[in-house]
């Protein structure tokens, strides 16, 4: 396999910041915008930029006086906020040599024990495992987080304490410009090697202009912000909470400037179609430069990129321009695309074949160049129980190999091998990532549809007891009240029967009751029976935000069925269905009991968490944030050695789901095939532990 895949009309470079060094001294580029950091206002949309040679020189400039503090090597806490300043502070690390962890800032006047959030607790685990040497935030909240934490004696408070912290104004304002680079940044060539990739894969030019609005602590979103130094284009950047906010202000962006490629989750499809819809504006709208519209999470619906495509044709979108994608943070973000750069190809949508339901997310071509030892990214579906290719047709665990993979998780060893050090059978040589995404590939061109997570694979509870997928019981069920339900905010799971969870649409009180409840929990079972022959067993009605989330939108569906079982959400409504009847309940809003007598104490065994960090090192800048945007991950260990039981994996952070269920130690009793195989104990032997077949504690 090749580990370097330089472009003659590009700088080879083995570093991503090198590139910086290069543009910056370019005539054509010196005084060229590198990022664009935009926030909408009440009085329409304002800016400030960066240029390639102000970059470079900030870059230089808050390294060195990083290295007055810190050595090479080192890891450092970044606590800021998006925009211009954060990507100072990346670039200006990876040149200095150091690992840097960006996160999201905790409220600083909520740490005491009460009023801690999942954001207090995710810089718990990232203070804890990464053991920063050093944190950066702003001096307002340096002084706000040192006073909060002065007089507090929990562990948290502790580590805190010893930090040693760092002003980002006394970096970025006080540092005296550089002339010249002098800094060498250290060698992390996978991620040069990912970005030069993708970079091709999606044709980027230096004429090139890309809006995101993806979060900056994202691995997708540090992703775009190096690719846009390697291709020597300009990033337009807005923050996430901005287009939560008010969707369309995403093509309103592309629109002021021209975009050329646009990076989105799927779910943001059907989001800007409900709330920024062509005639939802004063702004119009023309897209027609758009030439890459990269969907980057998978599975990726036909339904909503058809719907999308059709709602906003009279802005002037290309259908040629959707770019669906396949990327992982265990392979420094990007793996795939179905969307081929050359112009006069026929497989670009709206021409590419669905397979149900689903668009590809690559285009493997023939046998042969896909599995060579010349390809760049190796893409194989395996039969995680022989480690033998499955033919095509049959689904199976994607597996990647490439120069971009991650060496392994902080401090994990045993995950480390169990992940990365996949080998199919008989093969000598190449590792591949195990990916816990299952997939299949299909037709002449070998199409890669990625069909969703090892971990999300449901009992239908109906005669046939078949095994799907957790996002087409969602899918069927929003669909069934799409009027009355959130999009992308509807759950299922498996609880000893089929659960779906649904967060309600903010609705005026007459439009509200418990003949209005019911009535959506009958089409909800009513439509997963049609759709996917599902029988539903409970559906269960709350409020807008009660069902938890991922940074970058997905949910995380451990955890929801985790605090639906313990009764610690606040339900509206919940129908049970039992041998055709329908017990309902209606909640005030109250908190939690639900009821669930037995079936909750499937919780009982719910031991200590624990995530450990990707050494992913994307770009030399981040091991991970504490997030899932570098795929960091949790332990839950719903067993103690017990057969019947799996450890699962779950990726922890504010943004769960990259890695849920990574782990499993008796494949012999793998949920769709129904027991069988395994072999002595049951357990799979992943490295030393508390036993010989048991993670360690948390």
């Amino acid at each position: 396999m090749t580990c370097e895949n330089y472009d003659p009309l590009f700088p080879d470079q083995p570093v991503v910041d090198r590139y910086l060094s290069i543009w910056a001294i370019q005539p054509s580029f010196r005084d060229k915008p590198a990022f664009i950091w935009t926030q909408d206002s009440p009085g329409g949309l304002t800016w400030t930029s960066i240029t390639y040679s102000e970059l470079d020189n900030a870059a230089e400039a808050m390294a060195s006086q990083l290295l007055c503090t810190l050595n090479r090597g080192d890891s450092l806490l970044l606590l800021c906020s998006p925009g211009l300043r954060l990507v100072k502070l990346l670039f200006s690390c990876q040149r200095a040599g150091l690992v840097a962890v960006p996160v999201i800032p905790p409220d600083p006047f909520a740490f005491s024990p009460a009023c801690r959030g999942p954001a207090h607790h995710h810089l718990l685990r990232a203070v804890s495992q990464v053991k920063p040497n050093a944190a950066v935030a702003d001096r307002r909240y340096i002084a706000a987080v040192t006073g909060s934490v002065s007089s507090s004696d929990d562990r948290l408070g502790h580590l805190l304490q010893k930090l040693r912290w760092l002003s980002v104004e006394h970096l970025d304002d006080e540092c005296p410009p550089a002339a010249t680079s002098s800094l060498s940044p250290s060698p992390y060539l996978g991620s040069a090697h990912n970005v030069r990739a993708a970079r091709k894969a999606y044709d980027l030019q230096p004429s090139s202009v890309v809006v995101s609005w993806l979060p900056q602590y994202h691995d997708c979103g540090l992703m775009f912000l190096l690719l846009t130094v390697v291709a020597g284009a300009t990033c337009v950047l807005a923050s996430p909470s901005a287009f939560l906010h008010r969707p369309r202000l995403w093509l309103e962006l592309v629109t002021e400037f021209h975009a050329t490629c646009t990076p989105v989750p799927a779910f943001a499809l059907p989001l800007v179609v409900q709330r920024g819809g062509i005639n939802h504006g004063k702004l119009p709208l023309n897209l027609g430069s758009l030439r890459n519209l990269i969907l980057i999470n998978e599975p990726v619906y036909k339904f909503y990129v058809d719907e999308f495509i059709k709602e906003f044709a009279a802005a002037g979108i290309d259908p040629s321009s959707v770019a669906p994608s396949y990327g992982l943070a265990e392979n420094c973000t990007f793996v795939s695309t179905a969307w081929p750069s050359d112009e006069g190809c026929r497989s670009r949508y709206p021409n590419m074949p669905s397979y149900n339901k689903l668009l590809p997310s690559a285009r493997l071509g023939s046998p042969s160049s896909s599995s060579s030892e010349g390809a760049e990214i190796d893409i194989v579906v395996v039969d995680d129980e022989t480690c033998e290719p499955v033919d095509d047709g049959v689904e199976g665990e994607i597996w990647v190999s490439s120069a971009s993979n991650a060496s392994g998780y902080l401090d994990h060893p045993s995950l480390t091998r169990e992940v990365f050090h996949g080998r199919l059978l008989g093969g000598t040589g190449r590792r591949f990532v195990r990916t816990g995404d299952r997939g299949v590939i299909r037709g002449e061109e070998r199409y890669l549809y990625v069909t969703g997570r090892d971990s999300d694979v449901v009992r239908t509870h109906d005669e046939r007891n078949q095994y799907v997928h957790a996002h087409y019981i969602e899918t069927a069920a929003f669909s069934s009240s799409s009027k009355q339900l959130r999009g992308g905010c509807v759950v299922a799971f498996d609880a000893e029967q089929l659960v779906v969870m649904a967060e309600l649409q903010k609705k005026k009180e007459e439009e509200r009751g418990v003949d209005v409840y019911r009535e959506i929990c009958e089409k909800i079972r009513e439509g997963v029976r049609k759709e996917e022959g599902g029988r539903v067993g409970w559906v269960a009605l709350v409020e807008r935000g009660s069902i938890p989330k991922t940074t970058s939108g997905k949910p995380r569906r451990w955890l929801a069925k985790q605090k639906l079982l313990e009764g610690s959400l606040r339900l509206v409504y919940e129908a049970r269905f039992a041998a055709g009847r329908h017990e309902s309940a209606a909640r005030d809003g109250g908190a939690g009991d639900v009821g669930l007598g037995n079936v909750a104490s499937l919780m009982s065994d719910r031991r200590g968490i624990r995530r450990p960090f990707l050494l992913s090192c994307l770009s030399g800048m981040a091991v991970s944030s504490i997030t899932d945007f570098l795929a960091s991950l949790q332990l839950i260990d719903t067993s103690s050695c017990q057969k019947e039981q799996k450890v699962r994996w779950m990726n922890a952070g504010e943004g769960q789901g990259r890695l849920e269920g990574r782990v499993r130690y008796l494949r012999g009793q793998r949920r769709r095939r129904g027991g069988g195989g395994g072999g002595g104990n049951g357990h799979e032997a992943v490295g030393p532990s508390r036993c010989e077949r048991c993670p360690p504690p948390a």
